[in-house]
């Protein structure tokens, strides 16, 4: 039977042998095993076909297109009469599962007469298959092509066979002169002189989709030649406008970012768009946002954005996040925050880094609050931005004491294991806390941050101790000085500095000296912040001679006295004290020391001098007069 099915296939191989070789055809034809492959012929889909080992009569035939003959390479039997290999190898089943899913396809022929008898000696053999009913055969749609006719053979249906032509439009495929699309790039690619479209014009181009997107997909075109030869394409020839070949040209001139180039194209878009909304989409859209904010055009790049509603395209996490970057690249940070919001409420965030992206630029252009809230939105997306960002979103919301809460809710969202990294965080938040007062919460946060982690440092404690001593809270102040040396850590001294200003605001003098005296011991070099604590008090309690005493004692713990102590002091030595005569002598000090004292403090040495003399001149004419 099945040797009976190979003859008959010679047969319906030869019937169907006549194939032309076109210049757009691929000269040879092979049928594969799980499909009949052929250029220019219409695709099927394979489960509507025949069962899979029954295909296999074909499955090794190959068309030889010079002589038309076909050739088998069929199993032959066996010389020792092995007959149950055969019956193995085309045996029919019924399984379609086996079929491959991509089309099965026919070869061209290239007349009518070349199908007498094929139709019904086709059906015939499809019919002793075993599985297959008759099939049946349809032809349609001769084209003529130059000197003859073309026809395909198509499977449609169970079992059925259709022989149809090429449609004039669809599936229609245009020949390329490469001599001509040669001639078109040279002259694209390069600079003329006179007028482009003219050029065109004289070339007699056989203008088609294909062509257009040909050169559209060309590299080394000119960008400007680009959009003038595709203005050009579309006005002079009957070429429909499609998606296709409108991204083809976006993404062309997109690929070289030249400001001129890329209004040029927004304007041709925007055209077209205004003539067919379904041309333009999303896509294209995005390319040329992306393209502007590249080239630092905020405001372009906002244009095309409002755009998208008029021209029915709906923007996407890609839209927003290029317009955010766009407008934020030229610091115009109002816009992008609208843009933001809109962003949040579409629920359209973009990916993990570049929502970090967004973060930091908004906060950078001191929109911490829609940070924030962009913040927000992507953890409930979980969409979690890098950690730097988020570090410097918290940074920033501790600036501003409004904020300082929203800070301190985003450490709760810090894991347990990156938290004994975080110390920049936790710090910024702990000192946010103390600039308003929360000292509850600071030192909850510092316990946290004891038991979990990260481990407080110096800068955690001297912010909570500088709190406390700002709100004359010395009690508080001291015990958090014990703490940090519990834990090991040495009060630095501007620990010791804060404490004692503190005293020194409170009048308490004897306590900042016994700061002062442990300061000492602790650390071998002071700095002048320190002694300008004391200083400063002493002037206050206008005791000149302790402070000048600290003054000189400067010099002996090698510190350096700096024209603003010696400023404070002689203001007042003149101010309060009426004591010129000290003054001179801190002013010959300085000059010592290499230091100038402003004119302003040395008029005022003079004034005081000058009134003293006025007083006692009074003084002694009164006497005289008595």
């Amino acid at each position: 039977m099945w040797r009976s099915i190979a003859a008959k296939s010679r047969h319906v191989a030869k019937n169907l042998g006549a194939v032309r070789n076109f210049k757009e055809v691929s000269s040879s034809h092979t049928l594969s095993q799980s499909s009949f492959q052929c250029h220019l012929s219409k695709s099927v889909s394979s489960e509507s076909l025949l069962p899979h080992q029954n295909l296999r009569f074909l499955s090794n035939s190959s068309v030889n297109p010079s002589g038309g003959e076909i050739e088998h390479s069929l199993l032959d039997s066996s010389p020792n009469g092995d007959n149950d290999a055969q019956s193995h190898q085309f045996a029919p089943i019924n399984d379609f599962s086996a079929v491959d899913n991509s089309g099965i396809q026919l070869w061209d022929l290239e007349t009518k007469d070349d199908l007498e008898g094929l139709p019904e000696q086709f059906s015939e053999d499809l019919s002793e298959y075993g599985d297959v009913d008759k099939g049946e055969i349809i032809v349609t749609d001769i084209e003529s092509a130059g000197m003859s006719e073309r026809l395909s053979i198509d499977l449609v249906g169970e079992g059925d066979v259709q022989i149809s032509g090429e449609g004039e439009e669809e599936g229609k495929v245009y020949e390329i002169d490469a001599e001509k699309l040669e001639e078109l790039l040279s002259l694209l690619q390069s600079r003329t002189d006179g007028s482009l479209e003219s050029n065109l014009d004289s070339m007699n181009l056989n203008l088609h989709e294909e062509l257009v997107l040909k050169v559209l997909e060309t590299p080394l075109v000119l960008g400007d030649n680009l959009i003038r030869f595709f203005k050009w394409a579309i006005q002079n020839s009957d070429i429909s406008v499609t998606t296709c070949l409108v991204d083809a040209l976006v993404r062309a001139i997109c690929s070289d970012l030249k400001k001129k180039n890329a209004y040029a194209l927004w304007d041709l878009v925007s055209e077209i768009a205004q003539k067919d909304i379904a041309v333009v989409n999303s896509d294209i859209l995005n390319q040329l946002i992306a393209t502007l904010s590249k080239l630092g055009k905020g405001k372009a790049a906002l244009e095309v954005f409002d755009k998208f509603g008029e021209f029915g395209c709906v923007p996407d996490s890609d839209t927003f996040y290029y317009t955010i970057e766009a407008l934020c690249r030229r610091s115009i940070f109002d816009s992008a925050s609208s843009v933001c919001l809109k962003m949040l409420d579409a629920e359209a965030l973009p990916d993990s880094q570049n929502v970090g992206k967004i973060i930091c630029w908004l906060s950078k252009g001191g929109k911490a609050n829609d940070a924030h809230m962009v913040y927000l939105l992507a953890k409930e997306k979980n969409k979690y931005p890098p950690r730097s960002a988020v570090n410097f979103l918290i940074s920033l919301l501790c600036q501003k004491n409004e904020t300082v809460k929203l800070a301190v809710e985003m450490l709760d969202d810090i894991s347990v294991e990156s938290q004994k990294y975080a110390i920049n965080p936790f710090s910024s938040v702990v000192r946010g806390l103390c600039r308003i007062k929360d000292f509850d919460t600071a030192k909850m946060l510092l316990s946290k941050m004891i038991d979990e982690g990260p481990p407080p440092g110096n800068a955690v404690f001297n912010s909570i101790i500088n709190g406390y001593s700002k709100c004359g809270d010395m009690k508080e102040a001291l015990e958090m000085k014990k703490l940090m040396q519990n834990r090991g850590l040495k009060p630095d001294l501007f620990a010791y500095t804060v404490i004692m200003s503190g005293y020194v605001s409170g009048g308490q003098m004897e306590e900042a000296c016994e700061v002062f005296s442990e300061a000492k011991k602790m650390h071998s070099k002071l700095t002048p912040v320190t002694y300008h604590t004391l200083i400063r008090g002493y002037c206050k309690l206008e005791q000149f001679d302790k402070a000048l005493d600290l003054l000189a004692e400067m010099k002996n713990f090698g510190v350096r006295p700096n024209v603003d102590e010696y400023n404070k002091l002689i203001q007042s030595l003149c101010l309060k004290g009426l004591d010129w005569e000290k003054a001179e002598k801190l002013l010959e000090k300085m000059k010592e020391d290499g230091l100038h004292l402003s004119g302003i403090t040395k008029g005022l040495i003079r004034a005081v001098k000058e009134l003293e003399e006025e007083g006692l001149e009074k003084g002694i004419s009164i006497e005289a007069a008595v």
